[in-house]
């Protein structure tokens, strides 16, 4: 698929590097992907795993103080590809949320409480094109509200944040992020604070509008199930590395990673009522192992685990990658 349709974004060996009392640590280490046009890929791992990092990264909102290193090429509207990681702060300011636009956790406070949503929905737009009239910025607001299939729209519209239930704020942030126009959305646990039949529909919203405006989506999330529903492709993260990738469906039938399988035995299933938990915690950043830093957690670790830090090769497939010296 990627070899068929244009890569907006490839990003190569990139790393950021956070300063802490101990030294420099790094959240997201040497990690590498592309992404091609109207491509879903999932982004799976624990609390800490670095997904996140990895997208505020993209955004150039990591925390003060931070370095980031390798590349990051982004296929922009104007033509030209830009480095995210050699980008000035005002390039950066230009590309967020007109090329690139991300989706935050939680809507009530990614939303201000004090804005009408008619009002914050403009902002969006006018900050990308500011020399729209008024009343064109507030047309194309209700258009961006209807395409996010948010009820009543000039309604909702000159209502505040607290009025909306917490499936309405989620459309209004979806709304809030397309309405520049961007190709490619970043969506960080966007259904996480949702309840099961709001989640689904959420999720059944981003599939249609990617398939609509043709957008290229990362979906960050920590649950096999919904990223079974809705990515095509799969990378597992663990403690800032890649530690496997490959097509959805292949990664979640015949994992080849212990650290995903580990991640498979501990989601919920109908058909068994027991969970298997993994064991242990993941690694200090700051006191990583020299080998493989899933070592300490993994029932089948040898000692030659411990030598190095396991190359991300080839299993099975062409498209199916593990960073796992036992993997076959």
């Amino acid at each position: 698929m990627l070899t068929a349709t244009a890569i907006r974004l490839d990003i190569r060996g990139l790393a950021v590097e956070l300063p802490t009392e101990t030294g420099w640590v790094r959240p997201v280490n040497d990690v590498s992907l592309s992404l091609a046009e109207g491509e879903t890929l999932g982004i799976v791992g624990e609390s800490g795993s670095g997904k996140t990092m990895l997208s505020l990264a993209l955004m150039g909102l990591e925390p003060p103080g931070a370095r980031r290193s390798g590349e990051a090429w982004l296929e922009t509207r104007d033509g030209p590809r830009v480095n995210l990681v050699a980008a000035d702060p005002e390039q950066l300011r230009k590309m967020r949320g007109r090329d690139i636009a991300m989706i935050f956790q939680e809507p009530m406070t990614a939303l201000d409480p004090v804005m009408r949503i008619g009002a914050q929905v403009e902002e969006a737009i006018r900050i990308h094109d500011s020399s729209a009239s008024a009343s064109e910025i507030g047309r194309r607001a209700i258009d961006a509200l209807k395409r996010a299939t948010v009820p009543e729209p000039e309604l909702r519209a000159r209502q505040y944040p607290h009025q909306l239930s917490g499936g309405l704020r989620q459309r209004v942030m979806i709304a809030t992020t397309l309405a520049p126009g961007p190709r490619i959305l970043i969506a960080d646990e966007p259904t996480t604070a949702l309840d099961v039949t709001v989640q689904k529909q959420i999720l059944e919203l981003l599939a249609e509008l990617r398939r609509e405006l043709r957008l290229s989506m990362l979906f960050i999330t920590h649950d096999l199930g919904v990223v079974a529903q809705i990515a095509d492709r799969l990378i597992v993260m663990y403690a800032g590395r890649i530690v496997e990738e490959g097509p959805t469906a292949e990664v979640l039938r015949r994992p080849r990673h212990p650290y995903t399988e580990g991640l498979l035995r501990a989601a919920p299933r109908l058909e068994r009522g027991k969970l298997t938990p993994i064991r242990g915690t993941v690694p200090a950043l700051n006191a990583l192992p020299p080998g493989c830093s899933f070592g300490s957690r993994c029932d089948i670790h040898v000692p030659e685990c411990d030598s190095a830090v396991p190359a991300l090769r080839e299993v099975g497939t062409a498209d199916h990658r593990a960073r796992c010296i036992l993997a076959s």
